[in-house]
């Protein structure tokens, strides 16, 4: 193979994962109302991808800079090749979307047109256009008087063609058109309800770009309106930050945030069927060509309908089960945790374990005398983060608090600037982490007084400390007093606050220096094995997989005879099945109710077999330009749990998809009873019987 199609490019990659969730969007065996989360997640994940990925390419173009990458493209054939397949993408979505609001009706719920309603609906409509609406909405004209308005990214705005109305008040047929743009105000709700009918059943239920469509022309008296048609503009949203020269990161980023809405536009997402004139002008203003623009046959920026959907009462039936996360039984029943880790470790997995054991430990952590010092790393946080709460509580109690705040997370570095703001009025030690590296360890110190010396208590987590997403993503956490763990913890803070040399590390593996060197040697390790005739074997769990260094040592490893089975949700440039290169190797993504968010990683090989959970994808910005941890599991009982985890992913035959060596995914389907890996058996995760044997989860 020439050395590019060794590799699947990254974001052609990224194009079929998105796919595979629209797959769950179109999958009938997923209930109705969860299926229009997924068409949503498709219209965010794509938006976070145009204003980052493909504005980063447009970059590129403009810099000169067409050199191919390692996988064999130029930014401009990838662009090209990109537009073909999210062109598509979006027209399979609103297929999908036109579908779904059908299935929807047939449940006794539309989204009805204005002609749909009666006089007494349309009555009731204008009333509330009037009475809340109308004060919110600013028309904003376009001439020589006044310039074109900024448009914020990913808002929803509507071009207004309008002529002005004859002596008589009657309307001109000719001359000059007119145009105005109307934002469609995102603080009210994107979906109205319309009073049923009499003797109805049915829900019904009108957009609110529709209904003002509708009653445009009392913002334009004098006026006569020839379309009214709806748009949106993604902007280029990554932040370049100078933090050498920047004398305040927080005033910095504020200042970045600022121009971000002014950020170069990637895309114009039009209403099908757009007024020449109101077309010509948004081209102009915005800079862009035809090629820009995705004209669209259904409602602009689909993810309104997770809000919908979740707004529908009384329709639980077209919902998954609600589960109630339980508290760790290892904490239930003891008076305080501390006690407990003194003991054993303990391993908890969310969303199936309740995040409120995190919350627990660190408020009760804040509210115990004998702690003396807290320490944590927030690299995105919930809007009413008892974690925050409880830090605050704690500093302003005397004990020494220090967060290292990560304010450059992408699109939360508003909310993570009021939390550290927040937490140094409280007389937290609030640090912004270190220059040119994000900080996406997650990791808690608690340092406690006992018997005349001192305990170190750690929590180290796959996901962020963020009681919200814990219900939603599949994250590992780990609580130990282990004497290395300790160490190792109080060394890396003090090198993220300090200037701490480099640490000789007894547990941990911590990037940007030493996580790459560190799986180098685990898998060295097993290629040693399989060349010494011994079974050798990687098993890894994770997001992401695009750095090429790593995508050749599990070549390698391959070729060497290791047997490698990975994991991974999104992205993954590794090709694998590919005689002579990586036919040893297996890869499976699932995408299911959860997110796919743990970071596992076992080696077994001979007598030895090493279990580690972590905060890093395989990616480069993960190995080289983030602060990141890997973290040992020494408790043979966990490591056997998140073996299980690990074996029941791989042998998922409901929601599994397997990469084939073209690129695509394939459904993963044999003879087996069907196996859920997420759900299945009553509910209950197989995994967290730590005494399971192999060959149950075989019969499985």
């Amino acid at each position: 193979m020439s050395a590019s199609k060794k590799y699947i490019n990254r974001d052609l990659s990224w194009t079929e994962f998105n796919r595979r969730v629209l797959e769950e969007a179109e999958d009938p065996g997923t209930p109705l109302l969860e299926r229009f989360q997924f068409l949503s997640i498709v219209s965010s994940n794509l938006d976070e991808f145009m204003s980052v990925r493909v504005a980063g390419l447009q970059d590129q173009l403009k810099a000169g800079f067409n050199k191919a990458d390692f996988t064999g493209y130029t930014p401009h054939g990838l662009i090209k090749r990109l537009d073909k397949r999210t062109d598509r993408l979006v027209r399979h979505q609103y297929k999908t979307y036109r579908d779904l609001m059908r299935s929807l009706s047939k449940e006794g719920v539309v989204l009805a047109g204005w002609s749909d309603l009666n006089e007494e609906q349309q009555e009731a409509l204008t009333e509330y256009f009037q009475e809340i609406v109308f004060p919110v909405l600013t028309p904003m004209a376009v001439d020589v008087s006044r310039p074109f308005p900024l448009l914020h990214s990913k808002e929803l705005y509507l071009a207004v063609v309008l002529r002005p109305d004859a002596p008589g008040g009657e309307r001109q047929t000719e001359g000059k058109s007119f145009c105005a743009i109307v934002q469609v105000p995102s603080i009210l709700s994107r979906t109205i309800a319309v009073p049923g009918r009499r003797n109805s059943r049915k829900q019904s239920y009108v957009r609110l770009e529709e209904l003002i469509k509708e009653q445009i022309g009392q913002l334009f008296s004098g006026y006569g309106t020839e379309a009214v048609h709806a748009f949106r503009v993604t902007r280029n949203s990554d932040l370049a930050l100078n933090e050498e020269a920047a004398e305040d990161l927080l005033q910095e980023i504020e200042k970045e945030l600022r121009r971000r809405r002014r950020g170069f536009p990637v895309r114009l997402e039009i209403e099908k069927g757009m007024h020449p004139h109101a077309l010509e002008l948004l081209l102009d203003e915005l800079e862009l060509a035809e090629d820009d623009i995705s004209e669209i046959d259904g409602p602009l920026d689909l993810t309104f309908a997770s809000r919908f959907a979740n707004s529908l009462q009384g329709m639980d039936h077209l919902r998954f089960p609600a589960i109630e996360p339980v508290y760790p039984v290892e904490f239930e029943e003891a008076d305080d945790m501390m006690s407990v880790l003194r003991e054993r470790d303990v391993l908890v997995y969310h969303p199936y374990e309740s995040f409120e054991a995190v919350n627990d430990f660190i408020c009760e952590a804040a509210e115990d005398p004998e702690v003396l010092a807290i320490k944590m790393t927030l690299y995105r946080v919930s809007v009413n983060s008892v974690l925050v709460q409880a830090l605050a509580k704690a500093a302003e109690s005397g004990k020494q608090v220090t967060v290292v705040v990560e304010i450059k997370a992408r699109f939360d570095e508003e909310r993570n600037i009021a939390w550290a703001r927040q937490l140094e009025k409280a007389g937290c030690h609030v640090v912004y982490g270190l220059v040119g590296l994000k900080t996406h360890a997650k990791i808690t110190l608690v340092v406690r007084r006992e018997a005349g010396s001192l305990r170190r208590y750690v929590h180290v987590g796959t996901g962020n400390y963020n009681e919200n997403t814990a219900k939603l993503y599949t994250d590992a956490g780990l609580f130990t007093c282990h004497p290395d763990i300790g160490a190792d913890a109080s060394a890396l803070f003090n090198e993220m606050t300090g200037y701490s040399t480099p640490h000789d590390w007894r547990a941990f593996a911590v990037a940007p220096t030493g996580l790459k060197p560190k799986l180098f040697d685990l898998i060295d390790r097993q290629i040693g094995f399989a060349k010494a005739g011994k079974p050798a074997r990687i098993l890894a769990k994770m997001n992401s997989l695009s750095n090429q260094s790593m995508i050749d040592k599990l070549y390698e490893a391959s070729q060497a005879g290791v047997r490698i089975e990975l994991i991974v949700r999104g992205v993954c440039c590794l090709r694998p099945g590919v005689p002579g290169l990586s036919e040893n190797v297996r890869i499976v993504s699932i995408v299911d109710r959860f997110l796919e968010h743990a970071r596992i990683l076992a080696v077994s090989g001979g007598d030895e077999e090493e279990v580690y959970i972590s905060s890093a994808d395989w990616m480069t910005r993960n190995l080289s330009r983030r602060v990141e941890l890997l973290c040992p599991v020494y408790d043979r009982g966990l490591r056997q749990m998140l073996l299980n985890l690990l074996e029941m992913n791989l042998k998922d035959n409901v929601k599994a998809r397997e990469l084939l060596p073209t690129g695509g995914y394939a459904r993963v389907t044999n003879a087996h009873a069907p196996l859920r890996s997420q759900f299945y058996a009553n509910d209950i995760p197989l995994w967290k019987t730590v005494a399971v044997a192999q060959e149950e989860i075989e019969d499985h």
